[in-house]
């Protein structure tokens, strides 16, 4: 289940982008003092209590301009609306209600959303009470005053977001069908891919980039067992975004790589892996979901011998070096060619995400890496490690408690990956390590 979609909107100059940021934790919006700054809507993973959603922030709304620069801000506001679950709506205390405030509000009435009407820059809470009361004329809902710059009244705002939500779930259905995304720059073949392994023109395909705005969910059987395909809008950089709804396909595809169990990243044969195939694969490697690399259209490839695959997976490797264990295949969506081995490879990598090792099992596997290779010093002082367990599936997630963690040094944790790699394969799937210390007399 991907996370629930929150869109700060608002008029412009009322501190959309300091209110994200104070939320995010991180200077992520460009703050400045005139209308117009935040052009372009920004995301961030928020966590508050037991919930876990998407913020997004956006340029202001003015509802009746001739301006080109803040019409483009108000389509770009609309399509956040139109995507979002609920909408804070931030208006601004110290230049009060003001009519455009009331066009907004009926452009929120619209959209049928659960709104948070939010006043903001409410700095003194005993002083200006009164006027966030004025905001009651909105008609939208009772106002929350808070302060962006300040960090004040958070807690009664997100209490009130967070209400919207579905409670969490604590248990996942042990039942859920495999989910996996297909994810890759516009026009790679994303939506051929799905086409073949329907054999059916489920999702339309265009040589038009950007022709799927949302990700749409398909039932592919193969060989009696079921998958749901995830087909995601392609994703761009950002100085080629030019409308609207390719450059908001970001926060639909990374909702979907939440909801994936795999992620199929889907690379040009034609073009060959770039930097921007890089950042796609590296959201579903932070998010630790298994990873196919798809190259597809290699039907296309002119003057292929016998050592073009080598050479092409040199090169991915190369600049896809953060995920090692990805799996790779080279395809044609068009042909055929190797599609009915993408369903064996997407059942090895969940085999691998739902692997558990006996905890004896792994300790074996690390003291002889231990006796082959000693672990770190620093200053006199040598590093321990008393025994690993695994705790956790999807990604594997090993505990490893040591004397010091200060003297896990990453390359030595990465040679105990390795290892424990070589002995259990874990193919296609990130694997995750807590070090914990513990003393010796324990």
């Amino acid at each position: 289940m991907s996370n629930p979609i929150v869109a700060i909107v608002g008029r412009p100059n009322v501190g959309k982008s300091t209110l994200f940021n104070a939320l995010a934790g991180e200077r992520i919006s460009i703050v400045k003092d005139y209308p117009g700054v935040t052009r372009d809507r920004i995301y961030a993973d928020i966590t508050w209590l037991n919930y876990k959603f998407t913020l997004i922030d956006t340029g202001g709304i003015e509802p009746e301009t001739k301006d080109k620069m803040l019409t483009y801000m108000r389509q770009q506001a609309q399509i956040a609306i139109d995507t979002a679950d609920v909408i804070i709506f931030l208006t601004d205390v110290r230049q009060g209600l003001v009519d455009a405030d009331f066009k907004v509000a009926d452009m929120l009435r619209r959209s049928g959303k659960p709104v948070v009407l939010t006043v903001n820059k409410v700095d003194d809470f005993e002083k200006l009470l009164p006027e966030v009361y004025e905001f009651y004329n909105l008609g939208i809902g009772d106002p929350i005053g808070v302060s962006g710059a300040s960090m004040l009244g958070f807690g009664e705002l997100l209490d009130a977001v967070t209400a919207y939500f579905p409670e969490p779930s604590e248990e996942e259905e042990e039942d859920e069908l495999p989910k996996v995304a297909i994810v890759g720059k516009p026009n790679v073949g994303k939506s051929s891919i799905i086409n073949k392994l329907t054999g059916e023109n489920r999702v339309i395909v265009s040589d038009i980039a950007g022709t799927t705005r949302d990700a749409i969910d398909t039932l592919v059987r193969y060989e009696e067992k079921d998958y749901i395909f995830i087909d995601t809008a392609g994703l761009r950089k950002r100085n080629k975004i030019k409308e609207e709804l390719e450059r908001f396909s970001i926060i639909r595809t990374v909702s979907a790589i939440e909801r994936a169990d795999v992620v199929v990243v889907v690379i040009d044969a034609t073009e060959g892996v770039t930097e921007q195939d890089a950042k796609i694969a590296g959201i579903a490697h932070e998010r630790g979901k298994g990873i196919i690399i798809a190259v597809n259209k290699w039907d296309a490839v002119e003057d292929k011998d016998d050592k073009t695959i080598y050479r092409q997976t040199e090169r991915i490797r190369e600049i896809l070096s953060f995920i090692p264990y990805a799996e790779i295949l080279f395809i044609s969506a068009v042909t055929g060619q190797r599609i009915p081995k993408l369903f064996e490879r997407i059942d090895r990598v969940i085999q691998s995400r739902t692997l558990r090792i006996a905890t004896g099992v792994l300790n074996e596997i690390l003291m002889e890496a231990v006796s082959l290779q000693q672990p770190p010093s620093d200053k006199g002082k040598r590093l321990k490690i008393f025994f690993m367990t695994q705790v956790a599936i999807g990604p594997p997630t090993f505990v490893i408690f040591v004397n010091n963690k200060e003297l896990m040094h990453f390359s030595y944790q990465r040679y105990i990956e390795n290892k424990v790699r070589e002995t259990f394969g874990f193919t296609g799937t990130s694997l995750k390590f807590i070090i914990r210390e513990r003393s010796e007399t324990k």
